[in-house]
């Protein structure tokens, strides 16, 4: 069977579409020395939250308890108890991510910044830290100070662009796979929380994906509005008078340290950072 001149031409841009997305590489440095690392797409539940669930009815008093939980619920407290925990509960929602994209394998340095747009906002810098600032993320920029930075780079980066991540890329980035929130003996292996400065980029594990200080050293900022709630609507706000952050920062706790968070700013200005998106290309 003979194929139609236009028949050729579609076939042949499938197969080259095909084999573009087959080439990219997994990890990506720029002229800066920005490293980033390919994320395919994929899909997550977003959202989901269920609160502790209560302890079955007991008569049984531990000696010292002083709470519900601890002691174990009598038959008219654990049925509050569940009627409430049930009531607070959320299912959550699907996000799909379609289009690969890279994302920085640690939050913008100060020396990257300084080589885009030659000055240093950051307060942790100087005799304010212990060793070299470069190394530790650029803090004390805004959101508009961030998209200034992206345009910069944008034009230095011929054929490349950059941008934040949407909340959505963000948290399905620092998840990694995972479907269930991060346990806290995890927390303290990869987040860099509770020090009295911005830390240097790196230094706790890397999550499954190769992503360093998702969660601590400072906020992040992502593209989307804030919709003024505890957690994200399936479709962002068009509008708003603040941006998401994610992460939380070196100065938080384990509370806060989860993907699920979703916070706003500016916030304290001296904990809020970012990472960095560049598009796979297509």
């Amino acid at each position: 069977m003979k194929l139609k001149p236009t028949s050729i031409i579609a076939a042949c841009s499938i197969l080259f579409s095909a084999s573009a997305l087959h080439a990219q590489d997994s990890t990506f440095t720029n002229s800066i020395g920005m490293e980033f690392t390919l994320i395919k797409p994929g899909s997550f539940v977003m959202g989901r939250f269920q609160p502790p669930y209560p302890k079955p009815p007991s008569d049984t008093v531990k000696a010292g308890a002083q709470s519900g939980a601890e002691r174990g619920y009598n038959a008219e407290e654990y049925k509050l108890a569940e009627k409430l925990a049930k009531q607070d509960a959320l299912p959550g929602f699907t996000v799909n991510i379609k289009k690969p994209f890279y994302i920085g394998k640690f939050e913008v340095t100060q020396a990257q910044w300084k080589k885009v747009m030659g000055s240093n906002p950051s307060v942790f810098q100087g005799d304010k830290v212990l060793d070299s600032a470069n190394n530790h993320p650029v803090e004390n920029v805004t959101w508009e100070d961030a998209q200034q930075f992206l345009n910069k780079l944008t034009g230095m980066e011929k054929g490349r662009t950059y941008r934040l991540p949407t909340e959505f890329e963000w948290e399905y980035a620092a998840r990694a796979g995972a479907t269930s929130d991060i346990p806290w003996s995890q927390i303290r292996k990869t987040a860099q929380l509770g020090t009295r400065t911005t830390n240097k980029i790196g230094q706790k594990e890397a999550n499954a994906w190769g992503l360093y200080d998702m969660l601590g050293n400072v906020w992040e900022w992502v593209q989307d509005f804030y919709n003024e709630k505890i957690f994200a609507d399936a479709v962002p706000p068009a509008t708003g008078n603040v941006h998401v952050l994610k992460g939380a920062s070196f100065v938080g706790d384990v509370k806060n340290a989860t993907y699920m968070t979703h916070a706003a700013g500016p916030g304290n200005g001296w904990d809020v950072g970012f990472r960095v998106v560049m598009e796979a290309t297509k």
